[in-house]
């Protein structure tokens, strides 16, 4: 064990382990996919800001999670690029502390931000009539400002508790800062860590899969009782991106966690970690574009393509 007195402040970070062949084409891969993502993301909350047409909840909902899918990725595949290209694992430990509050902020940001759509979706074709009274303008903005004040507390308290401990390594058994990494630089009792980490993912996910399961039972059976072609075909057309972007987040989250538990697949888990942030960012604007027809029509009026009527 190293003496903690003489623990760096410069971390050492996994190496990913590529082979000089692979190393190039999978940083221009992941430029290239971290650059459609800004596009993407950064071209629909341009969009929903500049047409008065699309400044509805629903859209000026969507708008946190393109902020937030732009906020996760940025803290950390330009890192990782730069790494790559500059053969340097090495970050210090407030940037460490930074990106590990980005990163678990990202998580907890996309589950609360699906859950506030889930709620605008429910008003929406569970009670129209008072849709417009519901949902104001006030209750957009109270509703994103809570979505990502808890996830700032949450994960604030969840970096506090591994801040405090001190540290015997310095070594990073990941190829980024995240909050398990994080609190194993410490010899001490992680017993408090242990605890509250569990509370916070058994709270979070009990909240955000019960939130969605209710609301969209609720909405099912509304259409069913109702057999409304008009209700179903504005329920299938709205929600279905949603509730697709939801299980593509659930899905790689979990095989994130699960991957944790398997140390001797760290390619996998290496692989896995990349995918949670890039495969939803990449296709949140993709699918709310083509699932979303106002939104739609102008992705391919900003592309300069003629919209011939059908």
């Amino acid at each position: 064990m190293e003496n903690i007195s003489s623990v760096s402040d410069i971390l050492v970070l996994e190496d990913l382990d590529l082979s000089e062949s692979s190393t190039y084409p999978v940083f221009f891969t992941l430029l290239f996919v971290y650059i459609a993502l800004l596009i993407t993301n950064v071209g629909v909350v341009v969009i929903i800001i500049a047409e008065k047409s699309l400044h509805e909840p629903m859209y000026l909902l969507f708008c946190n999670l393109s902020v937030n899918d732009i906020f996760g990725n940025t803290m950390l595949l330009p890192h990782l690029l730069s790494d790559m290209f500059f053969k340097n694992r090495f970050i210090s430990y407030n940037a460490c502390v930074t990106q590990v509050f980005c990163a678990h902020t990202f998580g907890s940001a996309s589950h609360t931000i699906l859950m506030i759509m889930a709620i605008d979706r429910y008003v929406a074709i569970c009670n129209p009539l008072r849709y417009s009274a519901i949902m104001t303008a006030k209750a957009v903005v109270i509703l994103s400002v809570s979505a990502w004040a808890v996830s700032f507390v949450l994960i604030g308290v969840l970096v506090s508790l591994s801040v405090r401990l001190s540290r015997c390594t310095s070594v990073i058994p990941n190829f980024y800062c995240d909050n398990a990494s994080l609190f194993k630089l410490s010899c001490e009792d992680l017993s408090i860590n242990n605890i509250y980490g569990l509370f916070y993912t058994v709270i979070f996910l009990s909240s955000s899969m019960g939130t969605v399961a209710v609301t969209y039972i609720r909405i099912a059976i509304t259409c069913w009782t109702k057999k409304n072609a008009e209700l179903n075909s504005k329920a299938i057309q709205t929600c279905a991106s949603h509730l697709v972007l939801y299980l593509i987040m659930l899905l790689t989250g979990f095989i994130i966690v699960i991957m944790h538990r398997f140390p001797e697949y760290p390619f996998l888990r290496r692989l896995v970690a990349i995918l949670f942030h890039v495969v939803p960012a990449n296709l949140n604007p993709i699918i709310y574009g083509i699932q979303t027809k106002q939104l739609r029509l102008k992705l391919l009026q900003m592309f300069g393509r003629k919209i011939t009527p059908s």
